[in-house]
């Protein structure tokens, strides 16, 4: 039966090392929503626009998920990289999943601001392709900190939490 895994934590938490290594588990194809937006849409910002960056995320999960939906619908495994910043957010993708009978799997990645920060400098040091898009600021850490919405034991009923 198809699996639907969705990824979530605070910046630096692991989300997409994580989502690798779940990939290669269960044999899953990865979204992650940070090299579609530098692909299609880093040359195209002139300066840093919260708006425009988030309308041009919001058309990324669009087509995102329209390729997860035929994926499971031939049972296959999506693991989904995309932030879920908000409970609102992942909701929607947990709705999308009902719709096709798949409960989806809110897998937490937990890990205490000072591990976070640490992760991101070796990051944005080392670059390493398979989780580095872009470079994370301190200024950026610092806005995303307060936005982060801790899933609670009901939307964690199907996935887990899991420290890092």
């Amino acid at each position: 039966m198809a699996r639907l895994i969705i990824v979530c934590g605070a910046t630096g938490a692991g989300k997409t090392t994580y989502s690798l290594s779940i990939c290669e588990d269960i044999g899953a194809v990865k979204f992650s929503i940070d090299p579609w937006m530098q692909t299609l849409f880093a040359k195209d910002m002139v300066e840093l626009d919260f708006s425009w960056m988030m309308e041009r995320v919001e058309r990324c999960y669009q087509q995102i998920w329209e390729v997860s939906e035929q994926i499971l619908a031939l049972d296959g495994n999506v693991v989904l990289d995309l932030g879920f910043t908000t409970k609102a957010l992942r909701d929607i993708f947990v709705n999308h999943a009902k719709a096709l009978h798949i409960n989806a799997e809110v897998h937490y990645i937990e890990a205490t601001s000072e591990t976070r920060k640490q992760r991101v400098a070796k990051r944005n040091m080392e670059k390493d392709p398979k989780v580095y898009s872009f470079e994370v600021t301190d200024m950026m850490f610092d806005f995303m900190e307060g936005k982060f919405e801790v899933p609670d034991d009901k939307e964690l009923e199907h996935g887990c939490k899991v420290s890092l």
